[in-house]
C-alpha cells in the first residue's frame, strides 16, 4: 500500500444505539479523487468523522471494522497523530475560529502538521495563499467577518497548513451560491494536482462526479452503488436519484461528457 493510499473495511459506527455506518468498505488509492454521495442521514459525515477519529466529540462511536493509511492502521490513534500521519479533516460548516484572526486560523492549522519545521510551514503558507489570495489580503480580519464562500476557502486552507498527503472534505459547496461553488471545485482540482488526494463527501452528486475519478453511494450508511465516477454519472438509477435527470437529454445536459468541468456551473451563475 502507498504512503497515501486509504483502507477501509467493514466500518460499523454510531451514536448510542443508532447505528450510522454498517459494515462500509472503501478505497482512496494515492493520487485520486474518491466521492461519496448520498442524501441526509446517509452516513457521509460519520464517516468521515471516523476516519479522522473525532467521532468521539459528536458522541459516536466504531465498533467494528479497521482503518489504515499508508499500510499503518488508523484505528487507535488519537486526531492529533491522525492528522501528523497525513490525514486531515474539513468538516461540514466550516467550523472557522470566528474571533481569530485569519492568520492565526491558519496558523492553528499547522500545529499537528507532519514533520517540516519552520521553511514546511512557511512553505505551506506561500501554497495557501497561492490558492486564495484572499486570504492573504484578509490576513488580520476575524475569521467570523469574512463570508461563507470565503470561511470555506479558510477552512480548507487550514487544513493544507498541516501538508495533508490525504483530505477529506465534507460537503464543500454547501450553503454556496453557484459561482463560489464553481471556485471551491476549481480549487478541488488543484489541490489534487499538486499531488494531494482527496475523499470528498457532497449531496451535488453532479459537481462531485466531475470531479472524482471513483465513486460511492450511502444510502442509510451502507455502500449500495460503487464505481468509477464516469459509470456513475451514466448510470440510469444515480441519473434519476442523485441528478434528477428523467430523459436521456436530460442526462446528457446534466453530465456533459467532455468540456470544462463547471460549465454548467459557470452557466447557471
Amino acid at each position: 500500500m502507498s504512503a497515501a493510499a486509504l483502507r477501509v473495511r467493514g466500518l460499523t459506527a454510531g451514536y448510542g444505539k443508532v447505528r450510522a455506518l454498517r459494515d462500509v468498505s472503501l478505497d482512496v488509492p494515492d493520487g485520486a479523487v474518491v466521492a461519496v454521495l448520498g442524501g441526509n442521514g446517509a452516513g457521509k459525515s460519520t464517516l468521515l468523522r471516523a476516519l479522522s477519529r473525532t467521532l468521539a466529540f459528536h458522541g459516536g462511536a466504531a465498533t467494528a471494522g479497521t482503518v489504515a493509511f499508508g499500510g499503518r492502521p488508523l484505528d487507535a490513534l488519537p486526531p492529533d497523530r491522525v492528522v501528523a500521519a497525513g490525514l486531515c479533516h474539513v468538516p461540514e460548516g466550516r467550523q472557522v475560529f470566528a474571533r481569530m484572526t485569519v492568520e492565526d486560523n491558519l496558523r492553528a492549522g499547522a500545529l499537528g502538521a507532519r514533520a517540516g519545521g519552520r521553511a514546511g510551514r512557511a512553505a505551506a503558507l506561500r501554497r495557501v495563499h497561492e490558492l486564495f489570495p484572499v486570504l492573504a489580503e484578509r490576513a488580520r480580519q476575524r475569521a467570523g467577518l469574512l463570508s461563507g464562500g470565503e470561511q470555506q476557502m479558510l477552512a480548507v486552507a487550514r487544513a493544507l497548513m498541516a501538508s495533508p498527503r490525504l483530505l477529506l472534505l465534507d460537503e464543500p459547496s454547501l450553503g454556496l451560491a453557484p459561482l463560489m461553488a464553481a471556485r471551491i471545485a476549481d480549487t478541488v482540482k488543484e489541490i489534487h494536482a499538486q499531488g494531494t488526494s482527496v475523499l470528498l463527501v457532497e449531496q451535488n452528486a453532479a459537481l462531485a462526479l466531475r470531479l472524482a475519478t471513483h465513486a460511492y453511494v450511502l444510502e442509510v450508511g451502507q455502500v449500495t452503488i460503487e464505481g468509477p465516477a464516469a459509470e456513475l454519472a451514466a448510470s440510469d438509477e444515480v441519473r434519476r436519484r442523485y441528478l434528477g435527470v428523467v430523459d436521456e437529454q436530460a442526462a446528457g445536459d446534466a453530465v456533459p461528457a467532455g468540456g470544462p468541468v463547471l460549465a454548467r456551473w459557470e452557466a447557471e451563475a
